[in-house]
């Protein structure tokens, strides 16, 4: 019996060999953070992306070589590859770039979690000019009062916004600067150029077309009214109060003018609703 036990022991050792043999080499096809995005849990596509924000642009003496820089996904692991802007359009005195990358960001476990800035360059059809400059749809850029080679970075109201004023376009930026509500109504207003005092609304509730809500969602509104001081930017925001007269501005601004505020009655309580802390329960 025992040289049978010897050959059955040998066989026994040759099939484990074999089997580590396999067992190796199928691990071998999985190499974590390998070129092909192949990790042991398996295969991170990488897709392709644009920039959370666009932080810059700048034009070489050429006037056509543009290098605009943004931010791109980050981490411990290559996460950005291909970046390029690419000119999509010329129309309008305005020139359209875009930026793209291809990037594995989209799924948390490449560890491409952080952001940094990066560049990249396009070569545009003819020199900028006072043409616009358009990157990623939103970001508009121009030479016009820049400081060259950097482009200027236009904001909400476009490159050249109203200059503060008594006037609707003014009052509208003073809006944006109160980070107002989408479609809000401007009430009132008591302004002498220098010093702004803006009432405005919002319609609330349901939709304007269901006739049984009550009160109708074309009637039920809130509201809000804030003051202001120009600025060479346009109106910067002081504080905002629902209550009459100067108290509340001449606290956050002493020099605010009392001719505009004096008398200025308290918002109605139905646009701006007051919700005092719940009293502790008894025990």
């Amino acid at each position: 019996m025992g040289p049978v036990r010897t050959r059955g022991a040998a066989v026994l050792a040759a099939l484990c060999a074999v089997a580590a043999v396999l067992f190796l080499a199928a691990c071998g096809t999985q190499v974590a953070g390998g070129a092909d995005g192949v990790t042991p849990t398996g295969s991170i596509p990488w897709t392709t992306g644009q920039p959370s924000r666009v932080t810059g642009a700048q034009l070489a003496d050429d006037q056509r070589t543009l290098t605009v820089t943004a931010q791109v996904p980050d981490g411990k692991k290559p996460c950005v590859r291909a970046l390029k802007a690419v000119v999509t359009d010329t129309e309008n005195n305005t020139v359209w770039v875009q930026i793209t990358f291809s990037s594995p960001s989209g799924d948390r476990s490449s560890g491409c979690t952080r952001e940094r800035s990066a560049s990249t360059s396009v070569r545009l059809p003819r020199p900028l000019g006072d043409q616009k400059l358009v990157v990623d749809l939103d970001n508009q850029f121009t030479t016009d009062g820049a400081k060259l080679p950097a482009l200027r970075l236009c904001g909400e109201l476009g490159c050249h916004p109203p200059a503060t004023g008594c006037t609707s376009a003014s009052y509208d930026q003073a809006l944006i600067a109160a980070d107002a509500p989408a479609h809000t109504y401007r009430d009132a207003e008591h302004c002498d150029g220098k010093w702004l005092v803006l009432d405005f609304s919002w319609r609330t509730g349901p939709v304007c077309g269901d006739t049984t809500a009550t009160p109708s969602g074309c009637t039920s509104r809130l509201g809000d009214r804030w003051f202001f001081r120009a600025k060479p930017a346009g109106w910067a925001p002081i504080t905002s109060s629902a209550t009459g007269g100067c108290a509340a501005v001449h606290r956050a601004e002493p020099a605010f003018p009392t001719a505009l505020c004096a008398s200025l009655d308290p918002l109605s309580p139905s646009l701006h609703p007051s919700y005092p802390p719940a009293s502790p329960t008894s025990r």
